[in-house]
């Protein structure tokens, strides 16, 4: 299994299209041989590197479609249950409230989602995806899988999948 993400070193340096999603790197693309050795083993090096990444990765495939990474992140979770409140979604994604009504906001400016009023308790907002956020939703996840899917390349399928169980149980331990 590599210890660099796959394309890291060329694009580090490339300003993302989501900043939020990925900061972008104040020193420049990582030295063309790989990390420096002293860094090499370091898991925080090793996930900032491959998170950028992907995040470059994935920003590219979204970019037809009008929706950053957390964009999307929010059509996904509001597709997946029933109309919800801003605040459910909210702690579903682990955002604070006030970064899921700018989300919100963007999302209805673009047409993607819609606001209403709960039905029992008017002083919550409902968030429904419109016909076009549903759209939009089903193409551009299909274009982050497949970026997701180019940046995992270089590993076999099972060391994806082993590498995807092994962070999914760093964070959400005891489960």
């Amino acid at each position: 299994m590599s210890t660099e993400a796959p394309g890291a070193r060329a694009h580090l340096a490339a300003s993302p299209a989501d900043p939020a999603a990925a900061p972008a790197h104040p020193a420049g693309p990582p030295d063309p041989a790989g990390p420096p050795p002293e860094l090499a083993g370091r898991l925080a090096y090793l996930l900032k590197h491959a998170q950028l990444g992907l995040a470059r990765l994935t920003a590219e495939a979204l970019a037809p479609f009008g929706v950053t990474g957390r964009e999307l992140a929010v059509l996904t979770v509001l597709a997946g249950q029933e109309p919800g409140s801003q605040q459910q979604a909210a702690q579903r994604l682990g955002v604070d409230r006030t970064t899921m009504v700018g989300l919100v906001d963007t999302l209805e400016d673009k047409g993607l989602v819609r606001r209403r009023a709960h039905a029992e308790d008017r002083r919550r907002n409902v968030i429904e995806l419109t016909e076009a956020g549903g759209d939009t939703l089903h193409r551009a996840d299909e274009a982050s899988r497949d970026a997701e899917r180019h940046f995992l390349a270089p590993l076999s399928a099972r060391d994806a999948g082993l590498l995807k169980t092994a962070l999914l149980a760093l964070i959400q331990p005891g489960r």
